[in-house]
């Protein structure tokens, strides 16, 4: 293990995901004092888009906003020592950085740009597979076989240590591949601190940080269940972390910008696509069931007491495959009889449409009334039916789909209408596949100024013992009398998506909320309150440190979030339909 005594490291984020704040660099870099500004690009549905993008521009394949933003903020940032680590490389990392090596060349600076991969396994599956790697799906258990075949990207998620040697080797500018939301805040961290792979709890507190700030503003208040009590949620300030020698980390954002950071929202994104007490990375297992969390100041939350166990001998690999072609209809059901409405659509436009449901690879049908007796508005008197297909087969899913859709427009229901866009071709959709692969056959490549460096993703000391973390003392919670309200009157949540999967995480804000919580929603409870839980297989995580559980619906979101034909197909708002639903609750814990 390492010792330090270098001074706490002010680590910046200023992207969440593709698409996020334009101007968050430039307002991280110039809103007040950072030693490193990172950001990260890359979600599972991201690599997808990034592989369409790449098809239609050769060449192409990474976050063209990055590049704006070193744009912006690169002057600034080699003139005051910022590093800049970010994952927007993608697809193509060296395409990236060569980007970015343009803008320098075009505002007359020098920067030392390094790029790493070797995350992309795209063109190594067949090696690999004829290996002994079956690529097995992580929730499933079905080898990859044939599919391999239609895979358009596969990308190990990597760790940090490529990170730490460009650093090392000088870079003021790192960009990745795959590298993990976590990593590239833990990767500044350990340069800093000199760190060594089997520092176990100071990556550990590191990666818990990195996984706090990795969503941006999603650390400052946004997405909060609490948001009203926020006195300026306009426009919220971005997240830092302070990452101290031995892992611990304070929790800020610069002053005078909106938003909030409080042991709620700090809480409410560590429940962020989590599943167990047991955080996995490539870097290192962090414990969340250690977790301390502690508002030192107004916008501060220290974060400390984080353990950590050896990093798991494999990687998670992120494959996208081509599923085929999607459309729907989606028609307005208005007034009385709903049900028998439903059924004429669902009888008409079978009759009209050239080929039969048992044609299709898959068809679902999504029927939502209102349940609205004496409806105050039209627009509340308005339910919804739809019917949504995929095939492989294009001319299937395109317009001699959406056509029957129109075809009976003027002889079907009472009212009939349309409720989201006109007829149309069918659109792609791709299908999301995890699986596993050994570290030591995922080495990385770091390449700082043209050199290349080789980095061993196997991590060290796999022998090390496990963490017992201790159990806060159970506070009994009060009894009789109850009243009916909104769980969410007490209680915040956190959803998303985890591959098939969606994360339910519902946080307390005292002890004994939590401990009433703990014995009241069990999956059993859970499966009364939301037919979600009741038609999935559902598993309960408990983290009493911070007052949380997490529940995991397997399968909710069918083959992940491009193929999903749920109306919210990231899971985001599951948590908030909980809240929603009305339970008893002890008086006494009101308030």
């Amino acid at each position: 293990m390492s010792t330090t005594t270098a001074p706490p490291i002010r680590i910046a984020n200023c992207s969440g995901f593709f698409g996020d704040r334009l101007a968050a660099a430039r307002e991280m870099v110039t809103g007040g004092p950072i030693d490193a500004l990172t950001g990260d690009w890359l979600a599972e549905l991201t690599m997808l888009i990034l592989s369409r993008i790449a098809a239609k521009r050769p060449g192409a394949g990474y976050a063209r906003t990055f590049v704006t933003q070193m744009e912006e903020v690169m002057g600034t940032c080699l003139d005051r020592g910022i590093k800049v680590v970010s994952n927007a490389g993608g697809l193509n990392p060296s395409g990236c950085a060569d980007a970015v090596a343009e803008v320098a060349d075009r505002l007359g600076l020098n920067p030392s740009i390094a790029y790493v991969d070797g995350d992309d396994l795209t063109d190594r599956l067949g090696d690999l597979i004829a290996a002994g790697n079956d690529f097995a799906h992580l929730d499933t258990g079905q080898p990859l076989g044939d599919l391999a075949d239609r895979i358009v990207t596969a990308n190990a998620y990597i760790g940090c240590w490529g990170i730490v040697e460009a650093l090392n080797q000088g870079a003021d500018i790192v960009i990745t591949g795959r590298a993990t939301d976590a990593a590239v805040v833990a990767g500044p961290a350990a340069w800093h601190h000199g760190w060594t792979r089997d520092d176990w709890d100071a990556l550990a507190g590191a990666i818990v940080a990195g996984h706090v700030i990795e969503c941006g503003g999603q650390a400052t208040g946004g997405n909060y269940s609490f948001f009203t009590e926020i006195a300026d949620m306009t426009y919220p300030g971005f997240p830092w972390a302070e990452v101290a020698a031995d892992g611990s980390s304070v929790i800020g954002k610069h002053a005078s910008t909106g938003g909030e950071v409080s042991v709620g929202t700090v809480t409410s994104q560590l429940l962020y696509e989590i599943q167990s007490e047991r955080y996995l990375n490539p870097d290192v297992v962090s414990r969340f069931d250690t977790i301390e969390l502690t508002q030192i100041g107004r916008d501060r939350v220290r974060i400390g007491g984080v353990r950590g166990e050896p990093a798991p001998p494999t990687l998670k690999v992120a494959m996208n495959y081509q599923g085929g072609y999607r459309n729907q209809i989606s028609i307005g059901l208005t007034g009385l009889d709903i049900a028998e409405k439903a059924e004429l659509i669902e009888r008409q436009f079978w009759h009209a449409c050239p080929y039969s449901p048992d044609d299709y690879e898959t068809v679902v049908r999504k029927f939502l009334p209102t349940h609205k007796a004496d409806p105050g508005t039209n627009e509340e008197a308005v339910a919804v039916y739809k019917i949504i297909v995929k095939d492989p087969d294009e001319r299937k899913v395109g317009r001699a789909f959406s056509n029957a859709g129109t075809e009976i427009g003027l002889c079907s229901i009472p009212g009939m209408f349309g409720t989201g866009g006109g007829p149309g071709p069918g659109q792609p959709f791709g299908v999301y596949w995890p699986a596993l692969v050994d570290a030591e056959q995922v080495p990385m490549n770091v390449v700082v100024d043209g050199r290349r460096t080789v980095v061993d993703s196997t991590p060290p000391d796999l022998s090390a013992e496990s963490v017992e973390a201790a159990t806060p003392e159970r506070i009994e919670p009060p009894g009789a009398p109850t009243q009916a309200v909104p769980l969410g009157t007490l209680y915040g949540t956190r959803s998303g998506d985890k591959g098939p999967n969606a994360n339910l995480g519902v946080f307390a804000r005292s002890a004994e909320a939590y401990w009433w919580l703990s014995d009241f929603l069990t999956v059993e409870r859970l499966a009364e309150l939301m037919p979600e839980a009741a038609e999935h297989r559902v598993d309960r995580y408990d983290l009493p440190n911070i007052w949380s559980l997490n529940f995991i619906f397997h399968g909710l979101l069918e083959e992940g979030v491009a193929a999903s034909t749920r109306q919210d197909p990231q899971a985001k708002a599951l948590g908030e339909y909980l809240r929603a639903k009305v339970v008893e609750i002890p008086v006494a814990l009101l308030p």
